[in-house]
């Protein structure tokens, strides 16, 4: 499919785990899952690397991620936002490959546990519903309307959401939804024109909490390694 971009975004200035996104997981660089199930996912024309770490840009690479630029210092800090550094990478991507890209996909290295249907069933769900763009989400384990509360700056103690009447289950609850930082789908122009990540016309896409697991923590590639080996060693 030659109108879908691929981006893997990857600094190299992690706070909470150094290294991040090359550290090994389970005998393979972290970022390696994602590159892989990228390119087996078959949808797209190229999978390409931002970062601003040559180390990352080399692992890449040898997973077959293509890496012709390096990312510029100001989308390496702490205060970059997510969008504008997706959207260099598109704009980045189409000004070195000489060509437009109607679709782009994001998918975050740091969600090893997603699989390759994943990528391709939300691809397809965002294109037969039309969406502007997709975002991809866990059923969450707490509801804003029966076990999320919020203190506001008085000390007042409430629930986060309120509903007419009480909620007394929390099946009774509107359905709610933790996003999981995994896949992110958007077209070409709602990628570079909307304002923020959601729309009248953003789609979701559920994934069980066993493929959602977002690594942020060095607790986190503990908790990830487990479940892989008891996925893949027998």
């Amino acid at each position: 499919m030659t109108d879908v971009l691929c981006t893997i975004c990857a600094r190299g200035g992690s706070k909470g785990v150094k290294n991040k996104n090359i550290r090994p997981i389970n005998g393979k660089p972290l970022i390696g899952y994602t590159i892989e199930q990228a390119l087996e996912s078959c949808l797209f024309d190229h999978v390409v690397i931002s970062t601003d770490s040559d180390d990352i840009a080399k692992v890449s690479e040898t997973f077959g991620a293509e890496v012709f630029f390096k990312r510029d210092a100001d989308l390496a800090s702490d205060t970059a936002g997510k969008l504008e550094v997706i959207r260099d990478a598109l704009l980045k991507s189409e000004a070195h490959y000489n060509k437009t890209y109607k679709y782009h996909v994001d998918l975050d290295a740091t969600s090893p546990l997603r699989d390759v249907t994943d990528i391709v069933e939300s691809f397809n769900q965002f294109k037969r519903d039309n969406n502007s763009n997709l975002i991809t989400a866990m059923p969450s384990r707490r509801s804003p309307y029966f076990n999320l509360v919020e203190v506001d700056a008085y000390g007042k103690v409430a629930l986060s959401k309120k509903m007419d009447g009480t909620v007394v289950r929390r099946q009774d609850a509107p359905k709610s939804y933790d996003m999981n930082a995994s896949i992110y789908i958007w077209t070409r122009d709602a990628l570079l024109s909307q304002p923020s990540l959601f729309s009248d016309t953003t789609g979701l896409y559920v994934m069980p909490e066993e493929r959602s697991i977002d690594i942020d923590a060095g607790v986190d590639f503990e908790f990830v390694e487990f479940l892989m080996r008891k996925k893949y060693v027998k």
